[in-house]
């Protein structure tokens, strides 16, 4: 399966949506008066772009007269998502690449680090884990299956250890079997709790003082089906953490999809991997390209040429 169908397959849920709220649209009112432009203002904040790229599309369709909302939206979300750059942060000289993975329970940030292990693998680099949520323990152990599952040796600790030690301890053996990319999962924790966000910049802290770039990556993973609450996540943790890439994860589970690009726009945060599916392999590096025609496909409606 090439990666546009794999975000067309991930992105069902919002893309139909969008397509036939604009296919009701467009029937209804062929011309797009003023009555028809706010109806499809209002079909698309609701997917969750925001309301700045709402309100660019629908000036972009009044502008040029076309009626050919889909190939106008594919090219201002396009534009918006290339603002920044989406790949992981190369290797540094004789050290691994550190990689933090932070985020609120439940949105499957020990799930994604294992699964961008797995990507890290088949494009054949070494892995080492780090498991440093010791706040719940079941996180261990699920980190442990993930890591004998997908092939990944992993460093871990007892339960209530010190999670900042753990991943000392992960980045000299992550640096002396000469890996390539060291992750950390780290516990969950609400971006409100002050004492948790201490303990994440303690961490920083001492992976720094043992590799000054490290970490080199701090990746946030959000929940797409939270719908703008994933906003208000990244904007919190971004103040507070430095946060340098995004994992938006279930995007195959909401019509919500557009979240993607409402943070993107606000913080300027790149989006590295999206998860589109329960299956090891459906974590996958985000394309603006790919997410823009797959959010808007007009399904069975028949675009102009």
């Amino acid at each position: 399966m090439n990666l546009f169908q794999k975000f067309r397959d991930g992105l069902k849920k919002t893309s139909t949506k969008l397509a036939t709220e604009i296919k009701r649209i467009i029937t209804r009112s062929p011309r797009l008066d003023a009555d028809a432009l706010d109806e499809l203002e209002a079909a698309l904040v609701a997917s969750d772009i925001g309301i700045g790229t709402a309100t660019d599309i629908v000036a972009r369709v009044k502008e040029t007269g076309s009626p050919d909302v889909f190939a106008i939206a594919r090219t201002e979300i396009e534009r918006e998502l290339s603002n920044v750059g989406a790949a992981l942060a190369p290797r540094p000289p004789a050290s691994p690449t550190v990689i933090l993975l932070a985020g609120v329970n439940g949105t499957g940030k020990t799930t994604s680090t294992a699964k961008l292990a797995h990507w890290l693998k088949s494009q054949g680099h070494t892995v080492l884990l780090a498991a440093c949520d010791t706040f719940r323990a079941a996180a261990i152990e699920q980190l442990k299956i993930w890591a004998g599952r997908v092939g990944c040796d992993i460093i871990d600790g007892q339960y209530g250890a010190d999670s900042a030690a753990i991943a000392f301890d992960a980045l000299e053996a992550a640096i002396k079997r000469n890996a390539d990319y060291l992750l950390i999962d780290t516990a969950g924790r609400l971006h409100t709790k002050a004492n948790l966000m201490e303990e994440m910049k303690k961490m920083r802290r001492v992976l720094h003082k043992r590799l000054p770039d490290a970490p080199h990556e701090v990746l946030l993973v959000l929940d797409g089906t939270t719908g703008t609450n994933a906003l208000h996540q990244a904007r919190e943790f971004h103040n507070t953490l430095g946060i340098t890439g995004l994992i938006v994860t279930k995007l195959d589970g909401t019509a919500k999809g557009g979240i993607v690009v409402a943070i993107a726009r606000e913080l300027k945060i790149p989006v590295k991997f999206i998860g589109l599916g329960e299956q090891v392999d459906d974590l996958q590096p985000f394309d603006p390209k790919s997410f823009a025609k797959a959010l808007f496909t007009a399904n069975e409606i028949q675009e102009s040429p």
